[in-house]
């Protein structure tokens, strides 16, 4: 047998094993990812999670002063820029650790004997913890790399139909979008969403987009958006595609770990997530979801023959791997569930609504995402008045930073003009956002007090 060969036979040897559903221990050194994740848990002492009203739960000042110990943070700045990725807690931090000192110290060892099945157990454990089955899941490397294999991989479309998007989505689904039409040989229309929005300005939006181009039939949503905050109503926008035969390629990039619900809820067939933002999972590592009775419609990655057709993991073919990342996941998940999924969006929305609720009647602040309840989380965005320029935003977002101590995050892209996104994490509180709050009092000239 040729080199090249045996180092196919290897690979495909290595990538077969991932389908083995149980988890065994070859060396006693290493303890499984979900039997770790448990242990690691269990040692922070975390009080039970707050019951009660959505307002009370948020307002648990004992219970989030323990989850913010949890977590390590530079005292350096306050960091209300938390949409990029998600800091591990510290516990999560060690087992990424401990993880890539087990991987270094075994090496080609541990992968060839035993990453296989660890694998599995992490995929069966996000399947679980999103409401899918295991085989509606494939793990990628974050949000973008499953949107892309989504959306390049979707053979539905013939030349002459359409795909639509928005100003909201995000720009690397938007290239994803408009290459299809060399690809596909479709053609690709996008549309503003309305501003400032509401639930039925978001409906009638799509609804008209929708009526306006009867040859579409492909639709990018994305759920919480990376440039205003705005979330989706997804489920009515999908009732509302499906009746007029159009599929939805949904961008889960922000909104699990950060809002509450499970993927069946969403009523959408084909899905990005991501595990290193909301979840708090080291950084590179996410998963597609393609219902079971769907699979079909999305090709194999680059024609894949490590899985069979009629595997989801068929439609990812990454290479290798960061071992200790995937590891680590189920640790992740398991403090997501330990604070809960529920208590974690009443209190990020509280954070969010701590510093709206004030900034709002300032002077020449314009804030771009509505209040009305469930169009909001953690993430909202807001502009001086008449500030719409790069230029302007980098200002302002220098002297929040320089002369404030306060990192934010300027964002292009939004029809009426750029923005200033604001995010706030589990390890903030409301002295930070007084700070921001008084530091945007400062920058408008509006007396408080």
């Amino acid at each position: 047998m040729h080199l090249t060969e045996t180092i196919s036979s290897d690979r495909r040897s290595i990538l077969k094993g991932l389908a083995a559903a149980a988890v065994t221990s070859l060396a006693a050194p290493a303890t499984t990812a979900t039997a770790m994740a448990a242990t690691a848990m269990a040692a922070d002492g975390l009080p039970a999670q707050p019951t009660g009203a959505a307002a009370a739960i948020a307002t648990d000042n004992a219970y989030w002063t323990a989850v913010k110990g949890l977590y390590a943070v530079t005292p350096e700045i306050v960091n209300l820029e938390n949409g990029f990725w998600g800091i591990m807690a510290e516990p999560v931090r060690r087992e990424f650790i401990r993880q890539s000192d087990m991987v270094n110290y075994q090496n080609s060892y541990y992968a060839r004997q035993r990453a296989g099945a660890d694998f599995e157990a992490v995929r069966i454990k996000v399947a679980q913890a999103v409401g899918a089955a295991p085989e509606e899941i494939a793990l990628t490397r974050g949000a973008t790399e499953a949107l892309q294999l989504l959306i390049g991989g979707y053979n539905k479309l013939k030349p002459g139909d359409s795909v639509l998007y928005t100003d909201l989505d995000y720009d690397s689904m938007q290239y994803a979008m408009n290459a299809l039409k060399g690809r596909r040989g479709v053609d690709v229309v996008k549309f503003d969403v309305p501003e400032p929005a509401t639930r039925q300005s978001v409906l009638d939006a799509y609804g008209r987009a929708l009526e306006a181009n009867p040859k579409t039939r492909l639709l990018l949503l994305t759920h919480v958006s990376h440039r205003t905050g705005l979330v989706m109503p997804v489920a009515e926008i999908a009732r509302m595609a499906k009746a007029k035969g159009v599929d939805i390629i949904l961008d889960a990039a922000h909104s699990w770990g950060q809002m509450d619900f499970r993927v069946g809820e969403l009523g959408v067939d084909f899905v990005g997530f991501n595990l290193h933002k909301w979840i708090g999972a080291p950084v590179g590592v996410g998963f597609l979801y393609i219902r079971k009775d769907r699979l079909a419609d999305i090709d194999r990655d680059m024609g894949d023959e490590d899985f069979a057709q009629d595997d989801i993991r068929s439609r990812v073919h990454t290479g290798t791997v960061n071992f200790a990342t995937v590891l680590t996941v189920p640790a992740a998940v398991a403090l997501h569930q330990q604070i809960g999924a529920a208590a974690k969006q009443a209190r990020l929305r509280y954070l969010r609504d701590y510093w709206v609720s004030r900034a709002r009647d300032f002077k020449d602040i314009e804030i771009l995402t509505p209040d009305e309840p469930g169009l909001y989380g953690a993430l909202t965005s807001f502009r001086l008045a008449g500030k719409t320029s790069k230029a302007d935003n980098d200002a302002t977002v220098a002297k929040l930073r320089d002369g404030h101590k306060i990192l934010t995050v300027r964002r292009a892209g939004v029809a009426k003009g750029q923005c200033i996104r604001v995010t706030p994490a589990l390890y903030n509180d409301e002295s930070d956002l007084d700070r921001f709050v008084e530091a945007l009092a400062v920058i408008t000239g509006t007396k408080t007090g």
